[in-house]
């Protein structure tokens, strides 16, 4: 009895080896024919889940860190020495162009002024009395020459005057919004002391790097997008207006500019950036599921369902995305790809297309017109 059932064991084992080797050898039309209803071709379909292409845009975005700054930025300092008379620094509020922020005590360069107008005066009374004196014949044109040079000379020295006076006065250059003054009123300070910031944050810079291989695809009108810590979750566009000509020798990298729109003032200079800049949109493009992917060697299939039956397509992918790939070339936008049960079909074998988990069958997919 012993023997009896050791010979059936090998014998069932035998008749599994044979199925599995017929399964996986034998052609899909003889698959099929023996699955047919009266050993007819045509009766027997894999079951396998499959979806349409998706058609969209497509993006090759790189991730760089960066950091913001004013559209434009200035400290406020004096040109010349003087104590500090008068302060209108609205701290952390804006101002105008050309709004005086700082006066200069200016009671001695008033007095300059006022001396050289005077002696302006009396040079132009002696140049014409000259001139005159010289049109009746009793002047001499040495003398008209001589009152004509003090006149300019004097003319030079209100001019001078009255640039310093105006030195007394410091305007904003643009207009802005006041930082934190450093100074009080009656403090003296010298040419180039620091008084406060101006800066220009309705719009903003925001600088980054990337690598120098992707020189060819940088320009300038590419667009980014931007996520800063204090506002977690939000997402801030802004357009590149600039890429610097010169490449970084230590860190072989390419410093780029772009501008950022900051009409609420949500945003402030200083602050750290995750940047993603878009290199490429690419309209019309095909993404399939990452799942229907079969790669052989260096080249990349997938099975279309074509007629009820699977076509194994060689395929040419681009970018990945979450969950899906790009491809290039080798589908087409109607066309239907198998995603799960992949490993239990061949080429040109007849397949079912079953609702997710195999549980009913499902209909064919409508080809998608786009997104």
């Amino acid at each position: 009895m012993r023997s009896v059932r050791m010979g059936v064991a090998a014998v069932v084992a035998a008749a599994a080896i044979a199925a599995g080797y017929w399964y996986f050898a034998a052609t899909p039309a003889q698959q099929a024919a023996v699955g047919a209803p009266g050993g007819k071709p045509g009766g027997f379909a894999m079951p396998v889940e499959a979806k349409p292409v998706r058609v969209g845009t497509a993006t090759q975005d790189i991730a760089a860190i960066g950091t913001l700054r004013s559209f434009e930025s200035v400290v406020i300092r004096p040109e010349v020495a003087g104590r500090i008379a008068a302060l209108d620094v609205p701290e952390g509020q804006p101002v105008n162009k050309g709004q005086v922020l700082v006066k200069l005590d200016a009671s001695v360069q008033q007095a300059e002024l006022d001396q050289a107008l005077a002696a302006l005066a009396l040079a132009r009374a002696n140049f014409e009395r000259a001139d005159s004196l010289l049109k009746r014949g009793a002047g001499t044109p040495q003398a008209v020459d001589q009152a004509r040079a003090t006149l300019l000379t004097d003319e030079a020295a209100v001019e001078l005057a009255r640039a310093k006076f105006d030195k007394m006065e410091i305007r904003a250059p643009f207009a802005g919004v006041i930082g934190l003054r450093k100074v009080s009123i009656g403090d003296y300070v010298g040419p180039g002391t620091d008084i406060v910031n101006l800066e220009v944050i309705d719009r903003l810079k925001v600088d980054f790097r990337v690598p120098e291989l992707l020189l060819a695809s940088l320009k300038p009108g590419q667009s980014i997008a931007i996520q800063v810590d204090a506002f977690p979750g939000r997402s801030f566009a802004g357009v590149v207006y600039a890429v610097d000509p010169l490449v970084d020798a230590a860190g072989r990298s390419i410093l780029l500019r772009a501008t950022i729109d900051n009409p609420e003032g949500m945003l402030r200079p200083g602050l750290f950036a995750r940047v993603t800049l878009t290199v490429e949109a690419r309209r019309n493009a095909i993404f399939v599921p990452e799942a229907s992917l079969v790669p052989v060697g260096d080249q990349h299939f997938v099975f279309r369902v074509v007629d009820g039956k699977a076509s194994f397509t060689k395929v040419k992918l681009g970018a990945r995305t979450a969950g899906e790939v790009v491809v290039l070339e080798g589908l087409n936008p109607n066309d239907v790809v198998v995603t799960a049960g992949i490993l239990k079909i061949r080429d040109g074998m007849a397949v079912q297309i079953v609702a997710p988990g195999g549980a009913a069958p499902a209909q064919k997919p409508t080809p998608p017109s786009g997104t």
